[in-house]
């Protein structure tokens, strides 16, 4: 158990890392979550410093998610878990889980900014790479199609989210594919996309006001940007 709380507060410390707060202090002058929507995710920083800078923010987070599930699980030495595993997956990927829902967990309250982090989008999909690959690239697809059809990257983010568990879903029951250990890894995923829609209810209340930007107006303002 002692093991056990290491890893999942070692993945927490990872996800806490408040990268975006950090580029635009370091390189601005300002905290990222003053400006814009007070959000200290990518799609704020796409907004404030332009999309060199949420690109860069986004890919960080994400690797979050990856170093949560691939190198701080690896960590956990002993040989069975600190309890029953009642489900069909192996020990491993349920370590892999509890570290992944423990850096997404950490990126939208980092301990290192208050508690007040971002969306916990890209840490999610950090999370799938590894856990899920083939349901990830379709959360991918489905984020491009919405931000190009309608230019928001909040709306994108949350259908990517919703996205995840309906493939496996199809897949599953109307496609007959086989997906090792469906039934855990379903459940999770919606876990998962619940807690990301939530982390994107002001997004949800803005869209819906039709107050939302667009990614069109996400540019650059010397204005805005302090030296």
């Amino acid at each position: 158990m002692v093991n056990m709380i290491i890893v999942t507060l070692l993945s927490y410390l990872v996800g806490s890392i408040p990268s975006s707060v950090m580029l635009s202090k370091w390189r601005h002058g300002f905290d990222i979550r003053s400006k814009g929507s007070g959000n200290a995710g990518g799609t704020n920083v796409f907004r404030v410093l332009g999309w060199k800078s949420g690109v860069f923010i986004i890919v960080v987070d994400a690797l979050k998610g990856v170093i949560a599930t691939t190198i701080v699980a690896r960590l956990f030495w002993d040989p069975t878990l600190p309890f029953y595993n009642r489900t069909p997956f192996d020990d491993f990927t349920i370590i892999q889980m509890i570290c992944g829902a423990a850096a997404v967990i950490g990126h939208v309250l980092t301990v290192f900014a208050g508690f007040k982090g971002g969306k916990g989008i890209a840490t999610g999909a950090g999370i799938l790479i590894g856990i899920a690959p083939t349901e990830f690239a379709v959360s991918i697809a489905v984020f491009l199609i919405f931000l190009f059809a309608f230019r928001y990257v909040s709306l994108g983010s949350i259908m990517a989210a919703v996205a995840f568990p309906l493939s496996l879903i199809i897949r599953y029951n109307i496609l007959s594919d086989e997906i090792h250990s469906y039934k855990t890894l379903v459940f999770f995923s919606v876990g998962i996309a619940l807690f990301l829609i939530y982390s994107h209810r002001t997004n949800i209340k803005r869209l819906w006001e039709g107050t939302e930007r667009k990614i069109t107006s996400f540019r650059r303002k010397t204005e805005s940007v302090e030296p």
